[in-house]
């Protein structure tokens, strides 16, 4: 392995070679969204300057806005202390991060009469992001 990937060495891969990363917008601190990487996209992702994933369900690589257009640029990727969770501070081509049109994929706030509710308005609807 060549000395410039020995950075990702230093990742604590789970036992499913993943790390969580979260993505914030860089200019105002909003957690966007959450997902996970895979050693492969946490390298694309610092050779390209966009965020790619890597998707549990489909199982691969997923370029954040190859379908809606809604890419992530990133502008830092930072580590946290137990070099376990990765922080991706982005910009959020678009403005919408979530699948269902909103600007964050945490959108639901819990109240306490024991119920979540959705707080932060569609921004675009999905049937004209997905078409």
């Amino acid at each position: 392995m060549s000395n410039a990937n020995r950075w990702l060495n230093e990742v604590k891969w789970d036992e499913n070679g993943l790390v969580p990363v979260i993505a914030q917008e860089a200019t105002t601190g909003d957690v966007l969204m959450f997902a996970w990487m895979n050693r492969d996209a946490l390298q694309r992702t610092a050779e390209t300057g966009e965020a790619i994933y890597w998707s549990r369900s489909r199982r691969k690589l997923w370029h954040k806005g190859e379908e809606s257009g809604h890419t992530q640029k990133v502008r830092e990727i930072r580590i946290d202390c137990d070099n376990d969770v990765v922080l991706l501070k982005i910009e959020q081509v678009g403005g919408i991060a979530c699948h269902t049109g909103r600007h964050s994929c945490f959108f639901q706030k819990y109240f306490a009469d024991g119920r979540w509710e959705a707080v932060d308005p569609v921004l675009k609807d999905p049937k004209d992001i997905y078409s």
